[in-house]
């Protein structure tokens, strides 16, 4: 549907802005939305609207059913239409409600393991809108977790030329005790310019064995011919992917790196060499990039001495990029595509605060990917496809290959 006129009637507006009816005005307003998406819908799949007399017409509408949409901000009755063939399907319910419903069972577990407090109990409920038992509980999860689990595991049919990983850590109660346990996560770009989610894995710390868990589930499940794979420098991680993408670059990711240098930097110069730092990274090619490196070393070997080391050390990894074409390079330069979507996971967990077991934090954090990698498969592209293909050259992959052959026999 390539756009769609939404009407808003006038006592809905009013209620918006009063304190008393805000709450309830909010419910109405999604469910007059909800309702004129369905009938786009519809008029989308009879190949006509209302009265409308059509050459094309596939079928005719044979009047609408109710059905509840349980959500945070109310339960909403949807008016969805019927037609005469009964061929009328819309993915607006299983889309909207997988992470709802994710979130609901994480909570609803929460009650019935004894480990919540009133308030969750009576957020569960009301969000339910009846009360919830184990085998409840169970019904759902069956309903939700098969989907979850296919998604994750499914084949990875598509090149992904370029892999972002990032880890982030929350806690999770097994055996009576609070643990803090890595979910650690992947994504990719194919070559049509897609961000995709490739796959995660639950770990109890961030190391190279857990981290080529991930790594190998990944390419059992088809993920080859990775260009470059872009990530913070945790030692297990740099381990694994010299393991399992071996003659793939490896960038090291720029925000992360110029943290690692100012955190070792006098506060006094901080500003200043923050400023080196950016353009050093805007250089256009290695060879002003190793001169801007020299002046930087000269002009704060003394003055940040330890910070400098870092630099040194770290500036061929996390220059990397400047071998690919240069409209790639600054959504690749860091793993900060990542970050974003471990912040949609961390303002589900506080609702949360403590998963009742692993199972849960899989299902929450798998029903939430689910719905963010349609989003970004259905949005707009994140890379040109055009300088893609160019980065793909048989020219480009073999000084590629080369520049990252030589760093390695020089390190």
């Amino acid at each position: 549907m390539a756009q769609l006129n939404i009407t808003v009637e006038t006592e809905i507006l009013k209620d918006l802005f009063t304190q008393s009816g805000k709450d309830k005005a909010f419910a109405k307003l999604m469910e007059s939305i909800l309702n004129q998406v369905l009938q786009a819908q519809a008029s989308e799949q009879i190949g006509a609207g209302y009265y409308e007399r059509n050459a094309d017409r596939q079928a005719y509408r044979n009047g609408t059913r109710d059905r509840s949409m349980k959500t945070r901000i109310g339960t909403l009755t949807l008016s969805v239409p019927r037609l005469r063939n009964g061929a009328f399907s819309t993915e607006l319910f299983a889309r909207y409600q997988r992470s709802e419903q994710a979130l609901v069972l994480s909570m609803m577990e929460m009650v019935i393991q004894g480990v919540s407090t009133r308030k969750v109990s009576a957020i569960t409920e009301e969000l339910c809108g009846t009360e919830f038992s184990k085998s409840t509980v169970s019904a759902l999860c069956a309903k939700l977790d098969p989907a979850v689990d296919a998604f994750l595991n499914r084949p990875l049919e598509k090149r992904y030329p370029f892999v972002i990983v990032d880890a982030l850590y929350t806690k999770v109660r097994e055996d009576g005790c609070v643990h803090s346990v890595g979910l650690l996560l992947a994504t990719g770009v194919n070559e049509e310019g897609y961000r995709e989610i490739l796959g995660t894995h639950i770990a109890d710390t961030e190391t190279e064995d857990s981290w080529s868990v991930l790594f190998q589930n990944l390419k059992d499940r088809g993920l080859k011919d990775v260009r470059l794979v872009v990530s913070d420098a945790h030692s297990g991680l740099v381990n694994a992917i010299k393991k399992h993408f071996k003659g793939t670059s490896w960038q090291r990711c720029q925000t992360h790196f110029s943290r690692n240098i100012l955190d070792k930097c006098p506060k006094s110069q901080q500003a200043d060499l923050k400023q080196e730092l950016r353009s050093l990274y805007e250089a256009s090619n290695m060879e002003t990039a190793r001169r801007l490196l020299r002046s930087i070393l000269e002009i704060f070997g003394e003055k940040a001495p330890k910070a400098m080391e870092i630099l040194e050390e770290g500036f061929e990894d996390a220059m990397q990029i400047l071998f690919l074409p240069l409209p790639l390079r600054r959504r690749l330069r860091t793993s900060n595509s990542i970050e974003r979507l471990n912040q949609e996971i961390r303002r589900r967990e506080r609702v949360i605060r403590i998963f009742p077991n692993r199972e849960s934090l899989q299902r929450l954090v798998g029903a939430l990917l689910m719905d963010t990698n349609e989003g970004w498969l259905t949005g707009k592209r994140y890379l040109s496809p055009e300088s893609i293909r160019e980065a793909l050259t048989p020219v480009e992959e073999a000084q590629s290959a080369g520049y990252s052959k030589g760093s390695e026999e020089a390190a």
